[in-house]
């Protein structure tokens, strides 16, 4: 069975441009990478979880603040590149960047080193006008956003 991630595409309005909240990954692996590694704000669900608490409680891990409250509109599923299945929910909200902390994970590193190191799980979040988050977004995610501009014209 694939795994299965949930997660919240958070949107706002500034004027008449659309735009979307994406974080990028933390740790090494990921420190110079930018096109193509930027992502939603999600993170594994269970297989008994419900989908849509699995990604309000997963922006709360990856920023470190709770989702603003709303309505979120489903917007349905996107296989990666990997198979697994990522479910996302639109959700009307702004988030000041500022204060935004992630949870950690911890890594031997450099690998084989025997050190152990800690890394946030995601190092940076930014807003982005739709198009360019295009460019930025897991190819695979880029449906989701598409899928979003169909529901808000």
């Amino acid at each position: 069975m694939a795994a299965r991630s949930a997660g919240i595409v958070l949107h706002r309005r500034r004027g008449d441009a659309l735009e979307v909240l994406l974080v990028h990954p933390g740790g090494p692996l990921w420190s110079h990478r930018d096109a193509g590694a930027w992502s939603i704000p999600k993170g594994e669900c269970g297989p008994d979880e419900d989908p849509l608490t699995a990604a309000l409680r997963e922006f709360e891990e990856e920023l470190g603040v709770q989702p603003p409250d709303g309505e979120p509109a489903s917007l349905g599923e996107a296989v990666q590149k990997s198979g697994k299945v990522v479910q996302a929910w639109a959700l009307a909200g702004d988030l000041d960047l500022a204060v935004v902390h992630s949870n950690t994970f911890t890594l031997e590193w450099p690998p084989r080193s025997g050190k152990l190191r800690e890394f946030p799980e995601v190092d940076r979040a930014q807003w982005f006008g739709l198009a360019r988050a295009k460019g930025k977004i897991n190819p695979a995610q880029i449906t989701l956003l598409d899928r979003l501009g169909a529901l808000l014209p």
